[in-house]
């Protein structure tokens, strides 16, 4: 009974309604139809079926009522996309104003700009003018400024990158002992590679024995030509001098500026987060051996990020010699560290 009700109910509605509203039903339902003729397992809308219900929503109020193809909300972000590209279209650029001038007359301005460095833009229009060419201030101008422009400069890290083979740094970390002794570590590492070049051990670090550190660790005319460190007493009031006699200047960091060494001290974080920090000190004799053992695996072994994953000395990867080979695992510092080779 409820069923015959509601399409009596439908009649009658039917019956009142408008011409328009029938013809617009009998439209939006042949235009689904069709779309599912093209493709009855799932339909995909093209370009004009979307401009298609785009301009419908805009003209015909009940269209939600007769849309069961895909939501209300989609068609309603086909029609903003449409409005949008609309607007676009009609503030694209036109030309407008005076017609630009001709190539050869533009060559003429920027070689008379290049050639004549301090040649303003009246006294090359007056000069133009004596050659039979009639064009304004701001022409010139324009075009003078493009051909005086200077090239784009090279960024910090290709700069950085392009001089880091020459660019050394160094700094001092303290290592408390068991015995509540400070020890002292001087560290240079190279840039290129975050390779630890020379690294050593004292009690007290004098500015003789840090210049001798300096000396260890530049044999054969190997220095850099950068050297960055801090403004630690340490070095001697005479460091900047003499390293500069060698061949090295020496980058003095800001005061209290740590990022400004920050290879350094990346290196000392990793010398305290992988070795030091797990490890009880003696000595300056234990010290120095463990730090020595570590240094071999850093440079040997160990992958870095900015490297690709790469050691600083560079390691090759290797192939399996043979089926029955196994992965061997070599211990470092007792243990604390692990290297890991094929063993035939």
């Amino acid at each position: 009974m409820r069923l015959y009700v509601r399409l009596l109910i439908g009649l009658l509605r039917r019956s009142t309604r408008g011409r328009r509203d029938l013809l617009m039903e009998n439209l939006v339902l042949r235009q689904q139809l069709e779309v599912y003729a093209r493709q009855p397992k799932r339909p995909r809308l093209r370009n004009e079926d979307r401009l298609f219900w785009s301009v419908v929503a805009r003209i015909w109020s009940p269209w939600r009522l007769r849309l069961p193809l895909v939501q209300p909300e989609t068609v309603v972000r086909w029609h903003r996309t449409a409005w949008r590209r609309y607007w676009t279209w009609k503030s694209r650029r036109r030309e407008s104003g005076r017609p630009r001038i001709d190539r050869e007359l533009r060559e003429l301005i920027m070689r008379l700009a290049r050639e004549n460095p301090r040649w303003g833009s009246i006294r090359i229009v007056g000069e133009l003018r004596a050659l039979g060419f009639s064009v304004s201030g701001r022409t010139v101008r324009r075009y003078r400024d493009q051909a005086r422009r200077r090239p784009p400069s090279q960024s910090w890290r290709t700069f950085l990158r392009n001089h880091a083979p020459h660019i050394w740094a160094v700094d001092l970390l303290t290592v408390q002992t068991i015995a509540m002794r400070t020890l002292y570590v001087v560290v240079f590492i190279a840039h290129d590679r975050r390779r630890i070049v020379h690294l050593n051990v004292t009690r007290h670090p004098t500015a003789a024995w840090i210049w001798r550190q300096l000396i260890e660790a530049t044999p054969w005319g190997r220095q850099p030509r950068y050297l960055i460190r801090d403004r630690d007493r340490s070095y001697g009031a005479d460091f900047v001098a003499r390293a500069s006699r060698l061949g090295t200047r020496t980058v003095l960091t800001p005061v209290r500026a740590p990022n400004a060494n920050a290879v350094a001290e990346r290196v000392i974080g990793t010398l305290r987060r992988e070795c030091l920090d797990h490890l009880i000190v003696f000595n300056e004799r234990h010290l120095r051996r463990v730090l020595l053992e570590y240094v071999e695996h850093y440079n040997g072994l160990r992958p870095h990020r900015t490297l690709g994953l790469d050691s600083p000395d560079g390691r090759e990867p290797q192939a399996r010699p043979s089926e029955t080979a196994y992965v061997r695992r070599r211990e470092v510092l007792g243990g604390l560290l692990n290297e890991y080779d094929w063993a035939a």
